[in-house]
């Protein structure tokens, strides 16, 4: 008798160990969802100024009609591979997809505030001057996003490739997370020099 109480004892702590494991994954699963839910909320906002930003420059700017038709399509495209991360991020595919769209809408904004400096009246607009605020303070918050996200990714990723629980991802389809990189080049992560 007090084999059996032993042996079913066992079994018990192996079955609650197990879940413990499993419980442990989906809530770090969880964790790293909700934090792209957050930036998914940011990147909306993002998406929502561009346009104002282009209406505000179509009456200084109408001879540049296809640096502005450049940045819609790159919001568009980068607000497409949003939706489409924001439906599954654990996807890597579409995280990877929504860094490139962000490039792009990066590259395409870079090149509109390039222009809008020859267009002393368009800098001096108040209404652009809130727009690049609102969008500067959008992107900060951005960043911010990105880190809790690419943090939760990283304690998610340990987690499912650490020993044991590494048997229980496999088993029940944990994938692994995607970082979400920053999307600006290289020569924009160089710090500006100053010369006296």
């Amino acid at each position: 008798m007090g084999g059996g109480w032993i042996f079913l004892g066992v079994i018990v702590a192996l079955v609650v160990w197990a879940m413990s494991i499993y419980n442990g994954l989906v809530a770090l699963r969880n964790r790293f969802k909700n934090a792209f839910a957050q930036i998914d909320v940011q990147l909306k906002r993002r998406y929502d100024l561009i346009p104002n930003l282009v209406e505000v420059a179509k009456g200084y700017m109408a001879h540049e009609r296809n640096t502005l038709e450049a940045v819609i399509a790159a919001r568009n495209g980068a607000a497409s591979a949003a939706q489409k991360a924001a439906g599954d991020p654990a996807d890597g595919a579409a995280i990877q997809a929504l860094v490139g769209a962000e490039a792009g809408l990066s590259g395409a904004l870079g090149k509109l505030f390039a222009l809008a400096e020859a267009y002393p009246d368009l800098k001096a607009n108040q209404n652009m001057l809130a727009v690049q605020e609102e969008l500067s303070s959008t992107e900060n918050k951005i960043s911010f996003a990105r880190q809790a996200y690419n943090d939760a990714v990283m304690s998610y990723n340990t987690r499912r490739e650490s020993f044991p629980d590494t048997f229980f991802a496999g088993f029940f389809q944990f994938k692994p997370a995607e970082l979400l990189q920053a999307t600006e080049s290289a020569e924009e992560r160089k710090a500006p020099q100053v010369k006296f």
